[in-house]
C-alpha cells in the first residue's frame, strides 16, 4: 500500500511539470490570447460607472482603460491625457482613424456630441455598452450556426452510406430473397 502511494506521489510530481492548467494558454500560443468580445462592452460599462458617479472625463477614461481592449485602451488613455491637460472635446475625442477600435470611434462620436450637446455621456455609453453586448451575442449565434452546417456535411457523407448499407440493402435483400423462393420472380 505505501508502495502504491509513493508511485502515485511520484507520479503527480513528474506529470504536473510544466503543463498548462485547464483553460490557461498553453506556451506553443507564445502568450496570443482570442480576443473576448465582451471586454468592450465591460470597459464601457466601467465608464458609464465612472461617469455616472461624477468622476471627471479624464479620471473615467483613464480608470476604464484599465480593462480595455488594447486599440480602446490607447484611444482612451489619449482621450484621458488630453482632457487632463485641457484639450477641447473636439480635440480629445477626435476620430482614430484606422489606429482605432470600431466602438472606439462610436464612443468618440458620442464624447464630441456629448461635449456639444450637454447630452448625458453616461447614459450613451450605457447604451453602447449593451448593443455591443447584442452584437458579441449575435456574432456567436452566427458563428454556432457555421458550424453546424460545416459539422451536417461530413455527418451525412459518413452517416448515409452506412445508412443504405446497414438499414436498406439487408431489407432489400431479404425481401429479394423472400421474392425467389416464392416463385413470383
Amino acid at each position: 500500500m505505501t508502495w502504491a502511494a509513493v508511485f502515485l506521489a511520484a507520479a503527480l510530481l513528474v506529470g504536473t511539470g510544466r503543463a498548462p492548467l485547464r483553460g490557461a494558454p498553453s506556451g506553443d500560443t507564445a502568450g496570443v490570447r482570442p480576443a473576448d468580445p465582451l471586454a468592450a462592452a465591460s470597459c464601457f460599462d466601467v465608464l458609464a460607472a465612472c461617469l455616472s458617479a461624477g468622476m471627471a472625463t479624464a479620471s473615467a477614461a483613464a480608470a476604464a482603460a484599465e480593462l480595455a481592449p488594447p486599440a480602446l485602451a490607447g484611444q482612451l488613455n489619449r482621450a484621458a491625457q488630453l482632457l487632463a491637460l485641457g484639450a477641447g472635446s473636439e480635440r480629445a475625442w477626435a476620430d482614430p482613424g484606422d489606429q482605432g477600435d470600431r466602438h472606439g470611434v462610436v464612443l468618440a462620436r458620442l464624447a464630441r456630441r456629448s461635449a456639444s450637446s450637454g447630452a448625458a455621456l453616461a447614459t450613451n455609453v450605457t447604451e453602447l455598452a449593451e448593443q455591443v453586448r447584442v452584437d458579441a451575442g449575435a456574432a456567436a449565434d452566427a458563428a454556432a450556426q457555421r458550424a453546424a452546417v460545416l459539422i451536417a456535411g461530413p455527418l451525412g457523407l459518413c452517416y448515409l452510406p452506412a445508412f443504405i448499407c446497414l438499414g436498406i440493402v439487408p431489407v432489400v435483400a431479404g425481401l429479394a430473397g423472400d421474392l425467389m423462393w416464392s416463385g413470383l420472380w
